[in-house]
């Protein structure tokens, strides 16, 4: 018997790519499902970044500079202003959005006989970085508000010593900050035998009070927490995420990095953008408010709401999603049919995009009829 063309390992056969819905803007022109920043990069920066750009082209015949120290002592220098102190060059790693260094990561600390672990809901891509880099998946469960039971949480740790823990904090697609208690229970528990990664992709939207896990690394070795550019820096089109972490594991990602990973453009377009920090960073203010505000509408109107540290809200619940999803649809608004289900993610746009929003949700329900809320299992 023949091997089907192409020769693709059976654990990939079937596999649909990963992907949010993509649509025109013609066709939903309210984008509110993939947790962008809606504010693009005022003239000012766009200006900036044209004559960085200009500069850099005039040698693109050379590669880039492959330990991208510049830009690294910038993001260890923003770092130490949200959230971090004393974080130096040498603790710092950047690839082509946290993606990338997700990917690294498991490629250094994960593969056969390792495990990585996660507690669903959570971030879809974790289990297909384990599943790319062969390592043995594992997954505990949230509290019904998707909270972290932290006892729970540590015995798993206790019992599976997994090389790799990944917590995201806020938690996609629910938005659930993880408490400040956890990340230094979970650290002792995972050791000197493995990583805790603290994934931080929205962690500049957290709301007041509420600290980084940036705080612990001084007492962690085995601690990692990543950040990205592409959310509250508004420059999801660039890819450039990032992490802190003790200088041996950022050497240890130098093993499995590609050859000059970080192109010169996309090093000299962050470099841009931290340099106008403040103007971006900005916007924050004005999301968070728009997230309280559409918490507090959407529970205004009789549905489940998740609470959010994060730009986006996981809202429900539908004994029928998808239905509520087309309907926004059908009203040019596109949001995300995402996490558990009967729930829906909403992106937080500006007032204007969810004002559209709103309006778009109380047609579809009364239209529709679809409110027909589930019961917790």
């Amino acid at each position: 018997m023949s091997t089907p063309f192409p020769p693709l390992r059976d654990e990939l056969r079937g596999i649909e790519p990963y992907g949010a819905p993509q649509m025109s803007h013609d066709a939903a022109p309210v984008q509110l499902n993939v947790n962008e920043n809606p504010y693009a990069p005022s003239e000012a920066l766009a200006s900036s970044l044209s004559e960085a750009i200009s500069e850099v082209a005039l040698e693109l015949n050379r590669y880039p500079d492959r330990e991208f120290v510049a830009l690294r002592e910038q993001l260890a220098g923003y770092l130490n202003t949200s959230g971090g102190s004393g974080i130096t060059t040498d603790m710092v790693w950047a690839a082509n959005g946290s993606n990338e260094v997700m990917q690294q990561l498991l490629q250094a600390f994960g593969g056969p006989g390792r495990t990585a672990l996660s507690f669903a809901p959570t971030y879809s891509m974790y289990p297909e970085y384990a599943r790319n880099t062969l390592t043995e998946w594992v997954v505990g469960h949230r509290e019904d508000d998707f909270g972290l039971d932290v006892d729970a949480a540590r015995e798993l740790v206790e019992e599976r010593r997994p090389s790799i823990v990944l917590l995201p904090s806020p938690n996609n697609p629910t938005g659930t900050a993880l408490p400040p208690e956890a990340v230094s229970v979970l650290c002792e528990a995972v050791g000197d035998d493995g990583l805790l990664v603290v994934d931080e992709a929205y962690g500049e939207f957290r709301r007041s009070g509420m600290p980084s896990a940036l705080e612990m690394l001084p007492r962690h070795r085995n601690l990692v927490v990543t950040r990205t550019m592409s959310k509250a820096f508004a420059l999801a089109g660039a890819r450039l995420g990032y992490l802190a972490a003790d200088p041996a594991v950022c050497d240890a990602l130098r093993i499995v990095r590609l050859p000059y990973h970080l192109s010169a453009t996309t090093q000299a377009t962050a470099s841009v953008a931290l340099s106008y920090v403040d103007e971006l960073l900005a916007h924050v203010d004005d999301l968070r408010v728009e997230r309280d505000a559409t918490v507090a509408w959407l529970r205004e109107q009789g549905h489940e709401v998740a609470d959010s540290d994060a730009n986006f809200v996981l809202f429900g619940r539908f004994a029928d999603r998808h239905a509520v999803w087309q309907g926004l649809v059908d009203r040019g608004v596109l949001i995300r049919e995402t996490g558990p289900d009967g729930w829906l993610r909403v992106s937080v746009g500006t007032a204007d995009e969810m004002a559209a929003f709103r309006v778009a949700l109380m047609e579809t329900m009364k239209t529709q009829q679809v409110i027909g809320t589930e019961e917790r299992a």
